[in-house]
């Protein structure tokens, strides 16, 4: 399992890269691999707005779908819209390639409770024993 330093992550397995006033979002190679192969991703549209905890969207694999949830609130600003026609580069490039939305952060105390990336492995960890 791959888990970037300079990501901050869910108990949902989302993840968000922060740049300045933005986060860019995805799901964690944790979930992915998880998941199995991803065949559909529902995103939402720019300009809307996501609530941290709330669900934005909506990916499904060849095993289960899974609703996406917000890790922090804010406005869509970008989509990774190629995902509508090659979702499976969320296999194979979950922390890159494979992002999903970008929202301009409205609240960065919402930041502070994300998790770094020792604590995301030992929830991993935890939750699968």
């Amino acid at each position: 399992m791959t888990l970037p330093d300079d990501l901050k992550y869910t108990k949902e397995h989302e993840w968000c890269r922060v740049k300045g006033n933005r986060a860019i979002i995805g799901i964690t190679d944790h979930a992915q691999s998880s998941l199995g192969d991803i065949v559909y991703v529902e995103l939402p549209d720019v300009g809307d707005a996501v609530k941290k905890g709330e669900s934005f969207g909506v990916v499904e694999s060849t095993k289960a779908v899974s609703e996406l949830f917000a890790p922090v609130s804010g406005k869509v600003v970008e989509v990774n819209d190629p995902l509508a026609d090659a979702p499976e580069t969320i296999n194979e490039d979950p922390y890159e390639e494979g992002w999903m939305i970008q929202v301009e952060i409205s609240d960065e105390k919402e930041l502070a409770e994300l998790l770094d990336a020792a604590s995301y492995g030992k929830f991993v960890e935890e939750e699968q024993a």
